[in-house]
């Protein structure tokens, strides 16, 4: 009798389907982009932290500061396009390698000569924009190991990768205290070369990649619709994340007269809150659906957005940055849920794409805030600004989630 048992258990066990995340896909190739990511990310928006001591040293004005923050934002929204064709073309593997010595080396040549000037600035912010447009690798090299159902988990882990934003919070204007800031940018590149190293044992290509296509064939998502909607929603999403984490440091010490030190503290309670929540984002949207999931981020986004504009005192501001970063964390796994769900076959262009929108939404944000201080003596009307684009992003997800439940069909909730 205990054989039967056993004999119809052990037959129900091996008839069942395994659905295990962790048994889905390629485990190692998953933490190797997230590190990647992660460091990539924390190079990114170095200038952030550092904008306090630049500054200073250099004398910039409001707006200057705002550009200066935003460049790596915007080199590395343009520099997704690329390395989303160069994901098709050559794998994502390889893609990330090039991009990883470009930025180690970059920064080598900034610390060793010297940053001295604006312009010198502007020249390291397009580095580093070779390291935010690790994205548009680290998303790919993941996303393809992973069937669709497992799509939002695996996006959104790989995509945690955002943290590195906290690191870069904590650590450098601590270190530039301690050495100067220009020691750190060559600092920042012994963790950038360990990551390299691992990433080289850990990473794998998927065996399912698809087969590289016309160079006129990348651009064909652009001819749909859904593509510039993803791309819209996004820009608000990762826009709002990246500006934020850029241009907090300089808020805190501007507005409330925090040290460095202290604000990118609390430039990073805000950051680690937006990063930690992004892959529950995937996992809650692979539950109910990225469309819903967004409905609720883009009111909440919103609302705090614009009542930082008229926040007066810090824990109040602090507050309701933490919540903004909370939503917009979890709105950037939630749409990358959907682009795989609408263009599985060009995810390699469309990470590229979708990215390049958020890293322009990221780069309007960051600049807009020094030119609204500047011009108006506030940061308020350029929060407000975004606020309103939030709610833009939110009535046009209405106009199209009913289009798109009944137009996919990847299995997946929409």
């Amino acid at each position: 009798m205990a054989t039967a048992y056993w004999d119809r258990d052990a037959q129900a066990e091996k008839a069942a389907p395994t659905n295990s995340f962790w048994k889905a896909g390629h485990t190692p190739t998953l933490i190797a982009a997230f590190l990647y990511f992660d460091l990539a990310f924390m190079v990114w928006v170095l200038l952030g932290p550092l904008a306090p001591a630049i500054s200073t040293a250099l004398a910039l004005t409001p707006a200057q500061k705002g550009l200066m923050v935003a460049t790596p934002t915007l080199a590395g929204a343009l520099l997704r396009v690329v390395n989303g064709l160069l994901v098709d073309r050559i794998g994502p593997k390889l893609s990330g390698a090039i991009s990883q010595i470009i930025v180690i080396v970059g920064l080598f040549v900034a610390w060793s000569m010297g940053v001295s000037s604006f312009a010198g600035t502007l020249a390291l912010g397009v580095i580093l924009g070779f390291a935010g447009a690790s994205f548009a690798i680290a998303l790919p090299l993941a996303s393809r190991w992973y069937p669709p159902e497992h799509q939002g988990k695996a996006m959104g882990l790989a995509g945690m990768g955002n943290s590195g934003t906290v690191l870069a919070s904590l650590f450098a204007p601590v270190l530039a205290k301690l050495f100067g800031w220009n020691a750190v940018l060559g600092l920042a590149c012994i963790p950038l070369s360990i990551v390299f190293v691992a990433y080289m044992i850990m990473a794998k290509d998927a065996p399912n990649a698809p087969a590289p296509k016309r160079m006129v064939d990348y651009f064909q998502p652009l001819r749909q619709a859904d593509a510039w909607w993803l791309m819209a929603f996004y820009a608000v999403t990762f826009g709002g994340f990246v500006g934020l984490a850029a241009s907090l440091p300089i808020y805190f010490t501007d507005q409330f007269g925090l040290t460095p030190i202290t604000a990118g503290y609390c430039t990073a309670a805000c950051v680690f809150a937006g990063s930690l929540v992004r892959p529950m984002g995937g996992a809650l949207a692979d539950k109910i659906g990225g469309s819903s999931a967004l409905m609720v981020v883009y009111a909440v986004a919103a609302a705090a957005l614009a009542g930082v504009g008229f926040a007066t005192t810090l824990p109040a501001a602090l507050g309701l940055f933490v919540l903004a970063m909370l939503a917009l964390g979890v709105g950037n796994g939630s749409v990358f849920q959907l682009v795989p769900q609408r263009f599985q076959a060009e995810i390699g262009v469309m990470t590229g794409l979708v990215g390049m929108a958020g890293g322009i939404g990221g780069f309007y944000l960051a600049s807009s805030l020094g030119f609204a201080k500047q011009l108006t003596g506030s940061f308020a009307p350029g929060f407000l600004i975004f606020a309103g684009l939030a709610v833009a992003a939110l009535l046009g997800l209405g106009m199209v989630r009913g289009k798109w439940r009944t137009r996919w069909s990847s299995g997946a909730r929409i």
